[in-house]
């Protein structure tokens, strides 16, 4: 499925509204919103200041301009984008995502093209420009400050060709499309902007050496980002710099994880641990020289042979995070840390959660980012909670700022050495504490009517699933419309409609990639990305989805395909019609046919299924009464 960004006018008009209801935003319960911190978490990266050191990885959740704007509500401060290359037309697996107990996946690099992906990042800059003026959580100035890292890889030619060279140019000076964006909205959603709104959107590089990088072309890479954009570069490396035998020991004895089978080839392939620390030695005098600044990473996700049965079989390989890769990147941060005397800055992504983000923070490691937690139940609202112990941290090392606590407890190559030896030993990151799975019951999702747990709606880095209100019925008798022999319509009676819940779960195409994530933790069997109703943006979309169910809507009109076939809803001051294209109907007041007609020369046994009908009333009707991505169109833009 491709994915469809959303109009800003759309997006903004949405958070404008959402924030005035005080309710969720973009889905987000506002009690899982980040509620500010006693002490000063902020830190200075590359010369600009961030209010707090933590933010979403390169990945799945920095996409969209919407996953800014979650990120952004649930703390995050320092958005990694999501890696962009010049091979913009890659062919995603799916489903390609698996958090069941530890986390892999086969997902690895932009789904959008690089024009895309580049108007997502303002647009996405720009709301988050908007969530400081407006301001929903209440939150002290000091504790609104956001960066955007950019991600690129994988070779010098992609990086030095003319589409990411200019890409790379747009993203330190985006005047152009900024104000483009801008002119494209309403008065009143622009007054919803600051005056004034920096125009670069980021001035640093987070290297990707994965996938291919060749090791002696990242020193090249380096050197050009250095010279061609004056760009500050964080060099992200491989959990292969550790070499196979001591991976192969931490996973697979010392932690169990005896069902993941290393790939050799990766470890022969990739930068070796001297080499490394000799190219970063050389990397340091060329940042000075060229007034910039260079910081490395731990680190890249770990290939493994696909193992599993959730992906498609002829993926190879995947691969891996969560738990093991914490120990994995933390045993490799405190290694380079004490190799470089801690003189190089040190960035940190790998099994970050609410247990271990402070701890990883007071070593000295900013940013932390995260992924594989965000994609479990409750989502960005996990991130909320990551910096809850950094009060207590600042009180007992009677320190006033991070850096002022890195150095109470004995700097960052102390405190890393001490947290690498306690994590290898900590049960939590062990296989048999992470060889559980999420319960699962013995019913299968069907269009309606699920536990209404929500768990699919936090769990989906890209808001596709949502809920909509619908009234409890308790069954309406109903009677369909059959082509008889003579070419007339008789009535068949055909069971009774009827809704359980008053919530029902829907998912909006546009924004979903199918990755898979929602069915990994839905406690019904089918996936809700596959069963629950879907609605697309436009009837562009929709057509192009020529071979799924799903529906497009417009105040006064519903299209959608129920089984493969195609009905149309119409709403208007001369009533309700509903109808296949063979059979149309007239609705009475009572939601029983009034008037009915049928094509000439219509197939004997051609059947209209009123519960069709009642189904695409009832969304209908429950559509309006939420904001959503198909009612965004339609909210008042009142002024901000």
């Amino acid at each position: 499925m491709h994915l469809v960004p959303q109009p800003l006018s759309h997006l903004l008009a949405r958070l404008r509204h959402e924030v005035e209801q005080r309710g969720p935003i973009f889905d987000l319960p506002r009690h899982r919103f980040y509620p500010g911190s006693e002490v000063d978490l902020s830190v200075l990266l590359h010369g600009r200041r961030a209010s707090s050191p933590i933010g979403p990885a390169a990945g799945p959740h920095t996409q969209l301009a919407q996953n800014l704007v979650l990120s952004w509500l649930g703390g995050a401060r320092v958005m990694e984008l999501k890696t962009v290359q010049v091979n913009d037309t890659l062919n995603i697996p799916r489903p390609c995502i698996d958090i069941e107990n530890v986390g892999y996946n086969v997902e690895w690099s932009q789904e959008l093209r690089l024009e895309e992906s580049l108007t997502e990042y303002a647009k996405g800059w720009l709301l988050v420009h908007a969530l400081r003026k407006l301001n929903p959580q209440n939150l002290r100035q000091g504790e609104l400050d956001t960066l955007f890292d950019i991600s690129v890889g994988y070779s010098l030619d992609g990086i030095r060709s003319p589409q990411v060279a200019s890409w790379l140019d747009m993203m330190r000076d985006a005047s152009p499309l900024l104000d483009k964006l801008r002119d494209e909205l309403s008065p009143a959603l622009r007054s919803c902007l600051p005056d004034e709104i920096p125009s670069e959107l980021s001035s640093c590089v987070t290297l990707s050496t994965f996938h291919g990088c060749p090791p002696d072309e990242i020193e090249r890479i380096v050197e050009h980002l250095f010279a061609r954009h004056q760009m500050h570069v964080v060099v992200k490396l491989n959990p292969t710099l550790l070499g196979f035998e001591q991976v192969d020991e931490l996973l697979c004895h010392r932690l169990g994880y005896k069902d993941l089978r290393l790939v050799k080839h990766s470890f022969d392939s990739d930068l070796r641990w001297d080499d490394a620390l000799a190219m970063i030695a050389r990397l340091q005098t060329a940042a000075t020289k060229a007034g910039c600044r260079l910081g490395v990473k731990f680190s890249n996700t770990l290939v493994v042979k696909n193992h599993k049965q959730f992906f498609p079989q002829n993926e190879e390989l995947m691969y891996l995070s969560g738990q093991p890769l914490h120990v994995l990147a933390i045993s490799l941060a405190a290694r380079f840390a004490e190799a470089t005397d801690g003189r190089i800055p040190i960035s940190f992504s790998g099994g970050i959660d609410q247990k271990n983000c402070a701890e990883v923070v007071a070593c000295g490691l900013v940013p932390v980012t995260v992924c594989t937690d965000l994609l479990r139940p409750g989502g960005y609202g996990r991130m909320a909670k990551y910096l809850d112990s950094m009060p207590e941290r600042f009180a007992e090392a009677g320190a006033r700022t991070l850096s002022e606590l890195v150095a109470q407890r004995g700097g960052m190559v102390q405190t890393l050495r001490d947290y690498a030896t306690r994590v290898v030993a900590d049960p939590r990151y062990a296989a048999a504490k992470n060889s559980g799975t999420p319960r699962r019951l013995s019913s299968k999702l069907v269009m309606f009517d699920c536990l209404s747990c929500d768990k699919c709606i936090a769990v989906c880095p890209n808001d596709a699933n949502f809920a909509i209100s619908t009234p409890a019925i308790s069954g309406i008798p109903l009677r369909d419309l059959v082509v008889d022999e003579q070419g007339q319509l008789t009535e068949v009676e055909a069971g009774t409609f009827a809704l359980r819940e008053t919530i029902q779960i829907a998912n909006f195409a546009d924004a979903c990639n199918e990755c898979g994530n929602c069915d990994i933790f839905c406690p019904e069997w089918g996936g809700p990305y596959k069963l629950k109703p879907r609605f697309f943006s436009s009837a562009v979309s929709y057509q192009a989805a020529h071979h799924q169910d799903g529906f497009v809507v417009t105040p006064g009109r519903m299209v959608g395909r129920i089984d493969g076939i195609e009905h149309t809803l119409t709403i208007d001051d001369d009533g309700t019609r509903f109808g296949d294209g063979t059979i149309s109907v007239q609705i009475g007041p009572d939601g029983q046919p009034a008037a009915t007609q049928v094509q000439a020369g219509a197939t004997v046994g051609h059947r209209l299924k009123l519960w069709n009908y009642h189904a695409m009333r009832t969304l209908y009707d429950g559509l309006w009464k939420t904001s959503n991505y198909v009612s965004a169109s339609t909210l008042p833009q009142g002024d901000c």
